[in-house]
């Protein structure tokens, strides 16, 4: 078979099922993984599909562009509040560390330690970190909260800060959770987000935590987004709320990939 019917074949099967992967496709066409990857190369360029890790996808199957925090927190927000009352249960009693992404969902949580009495155990105490100027608003002055902004430049798409500077100084640090936000996950990809900076700075806070866990309603099931910032193996807990059929597969395949996953 000649390159041009290869491909042809290729991106027939993209926009048939969605996402394949370079694997199977060099095991179909008897061809080198690298002899396909190049063949991906010429199909996105020509618009008929968009590379992703291990594979490529229909474009029709990337994430929308990305929207201003206070956009995601009306998209399914009954699902975001379980979501955030289930990841309480995920914090360390007694005195502990957390850090806190950015996110809707994380910021949900916020909310909760900030306004629910109780929700931190009768004798703890928790030190927050976080780079996200509306989480940290609303945990000042919080009892049983000692609060930690790390700096940096603020994006006003996330309103948190980004950058080498937030970077360096998530290095430094060593927390007992992190709990991050997600645009997108799937059993292909992991865990992923559109911007390269906001990225880096939730790579940090994997690095930075000895348990990751990560809030995602289940319309984030499936979606890859341009930036990975997590492995499956890298995290501990997935937080979701109860899966619709769609999800279905995603979740049952990162429950076996080792990935904890808390239903609300």
């Amino acid at each position: 078979m000649y390159a041009p019917e290869r491909q042809a074949a290729i991106a027939a099967r993209v926009a048939r099922e969605s996402r394949v992967s370079v694997t199977d496709l060099a095991l179909e066409h008897a061809v080198t993984t690298e002899t396909v990857r190049r063949d991906l190369a010429v199909l996105e360029r020509g618009g008929a599909l968009r590379r992703v890790h291990g594979g490529a996808v229909a474009p029709s199957a990337l994430a929308a562009p990305e929207t201003r925090v206070e956009e995601r927190d009306r998209v399914a927000p009954e699902a975001k509040d379980r979501i955030a009352a289930a990841a309480l249960a995920q914090l360390p009693p007694g005195t502990s560390s957390v850090a806190l992404d950015a996110g809707s969902t994380t910021g949900r949580l916020a909310a909760l330690l900030a306004t629910s009495p109780g929700a931190l155990v009768e004798g703890s105490s928790l030190v927050v970190v976080t780079h996200a100027v509306h989480l940290a608003a609303r945990l000042v002055g919080v009892p049983g909260v000692e609060l930690h902004l790390v700096g940096g430049r603020v994006r006003p798409t996330t309103e948190a800060a980004v950058g080498a500077e937030t970077v360096r100084a998530l290095e430094d640090l060593r927390v007992d959770v992190a709990v991050l936000g997600a645009n997108g996950f799937s059993a292909e990809a992991g865990f992923t987000t559109p911007d390269a900076e906001e990225a880096a700075v939730k790579r940090a806070l994997v690095r930075a935590a000895r348990r990751v866990v990560v809030l995602a309603d289940a319309t984030k099931a499936g979606r890859q987004d341009l930036h990975r910032f997590a492995r499956l193996e890298e995290v501990d807990v997935l937080v979701t709320d109860a899966a619709p059929a769609a999800s279905g597969g995603e979740l049952a395949a990162l429950g076996a990939a080792g990935v904890d996953v808390v239903t609300a």
